[in-house]
């Protein structure tokens, strides 16, 4: 495989560098690797902070800065980031109003995660967490019990972070992302496998005429391998394994995401066929993001997000936010 990276070893460390050098508003701790609001700890507001193993870009570093994240800690290529990293974090943006932690549901990010509450509320700050587990496709994977978190993460740190924009005390900023997790389910698509800097060729076997229905972002095996099928019966499958777990009823978010290696031609032709479907289904859809936000490296492929949403939160969902990979109304 050809990548466009020095050597396996440095590609996080050489991805945080070149992203402080394009995106002054932020503090980059190449070292440490935090990720973090030039302007942190702001007074008076909740810290939100988030992380993952690196390799989902824009999550979640790209969500950094007003009106979304606080911070965030890029572990090594699908890989949790430590609790240090966390504790450093939570610690660089805590005005005193409390830090919320943002995780998605894989077993490396939930003991870490946990752990560093624990460190960071010795130390004196505040800490509520919620856990994202949007994804439809399994109930347990490789990496976590229970459902897999993905790209419901994206409207939990968008809106979440709207409400501690606002200045919103930390148990309503926390309670407003476990409403949005709650109303929120995902499924998931490849049609090819990725393949990790380390590894340097597919993660899995993928053969060409086949994809993976429900596959996890790391990779993981989702429900079932089927034929090659176009992209109107993809979004049959997909939406109608989603609105099997979710109450359609009432207005929804729709996130069509690209996994990595889909173009955006590809991408606006199947949230076309989403649309559809939901049309069909008597679901009104009232925002639509179609981009490549929670990614698997080069996985082609795609996945779609609903979220059930009310006034307040689609407002929250409207309100402004400036970060290198979402910003709108600044």
């Amino acid at each position: 495989m050809k990548m466009l990276i020095n050597v396996a070893e440095t590609v996080v460390a050489d991805a945080l560098r070149g992203m402080a050098a394009a995106h002054p508003e932020l503090t980059v701790d190449v070292e440490n690797r935090v990720i973090a609001r030039r302007d942190a700890p702001v007074a008076g507001k909740v810290g939100l902070v988030s992380g993952g193993g690196s390799g989902h870009e824009p999550l979640h570093g790209g969500f950094v800065g007003p009106g979304m994240l606080s911070a965030a800690c890029p572990g090594e290529v699908f890989t949790s980031p430590v609790p240090d990293q966390m504790v450093r974090a939570a610690a660089a943006v805590d005005s005193g109003a409390g830090v919320l932690f943002v995780v998605k549901n894989y077993t490396g990010d939930v003991l870490n995660f946990d752990m560093a509450a624990e460190l960071a509320e010795d130390e004196g700050i505040q800490i509520a967490k919620v856990l994202v587990d949007d994804d439809v496709a399994v109930t347990d994977s490789l990496y976590t019990a229970g459902r897999r978190g993905t790209g419901a993460t994206l409207f939990v740190e968008k809106i979440a972070g709207a409400a501690a924009e606002e200045g919103r005390p930390l148990e309503r900023v926390e309670a407003l992302a476990r409403q949005v997790n709650g109303s929120s389910r995902s499924f998931g698509v490849a049609l090819g496998a990725c393949s990790t800097p380390a590894k340097g060729s597919p993660t899995f076997d993928l053969p060409p005429g086949e994809l993976e229905l429900g596959v996890g972002i790391h990779g993981e095996p989702g429900r079932e391998r089927r034929a090659m099928m176009t992209s109107r019966e993809i979004a049959d499958f997909s939406v109608n394994a989603i609105l099997e777990d979710m109450d359609p009823r009432g207005p929804v978010l729709l996130l069509v995401n690209g996994m990595g290696a889909t173009p955006l031609l590809e991408l606006y032709g199947f949230s076309a066929e989403v649309q559809r479907v939901l049309a069909d289904r008597g679901v009104p859809v009232a925002r639509t993001l179609v981009g490549n936000y929670v990614t698997s490296l080069d996985m082609a492929g795609a996945s779609v997000t609903l979220c059930r949403i009310d006034e307040e939160l689609l407002r929250l969902w409207d309100a402004p936010v400036r970060t290198a990979g979402l910003r709108w109304g600044m």
